[in-house]
């Protein structure tokens, strides 16, 4: 597994300028970022160098902050990858609260991000399907 943040923040102007100045002056590198909004607030969820660090460096920045587990799958870049994976976790009844894809630089890598209430047991059961995880 490996930790996630996730940011609340107010949509206004300038609001995720605000969160990565506060990032940049930590010296925390964003790998993985996805957002999604709602009327009044967003939420960002990122996966970044230093989780701890960053939590600490936005919580000072007037964030609200919170640090979860989550799931990396490398995906096979092909036609139908995510989708092999998706049928793997449909047999094993697990139910997912999102999933996202992403990009890692490290090794040119598509991966799904996924978090689940169960995390320990649906982490076993993907291995057990014979998916590489982070």
């Amino acid at each position: 597994m490996i930790r996630q943040i996730s940011i609340f923040a107010e949509n206004k102007k300038g609001a995720m300028q605000n969160l990565t100045a506060a990032l940049a002056a930590a010296g925390i590198d964003i790998e993985t970022m996805v957002t999604n909004d709602s009327a009044e607030f967003g939420i960002i969820r990122m996966i970044v160098s230093d989780p701890e660090l960053a939590r600490d460096a936005l919580t000072e920045a007037g964030y609200l902050v919170h640090i979860d587990d989550v799931i990396s799958v490398d995906l096979n870049d092909t036609p139908g990858g995510l989708n092999t994976l998706l049928l793997d976790i449909k047999k094993s009844n697990v139910n997912l609260d999102y999933i996202y894809i992403s990009y890692d630089r490290k090794t040119a890598v598509p991966q799904a991000i996924i978090k689940s209430q169960d995390m320990a047991d649906f982490e076993e059961c993907l291995k057990g399907y014979g998916h590489r995880l982070r």
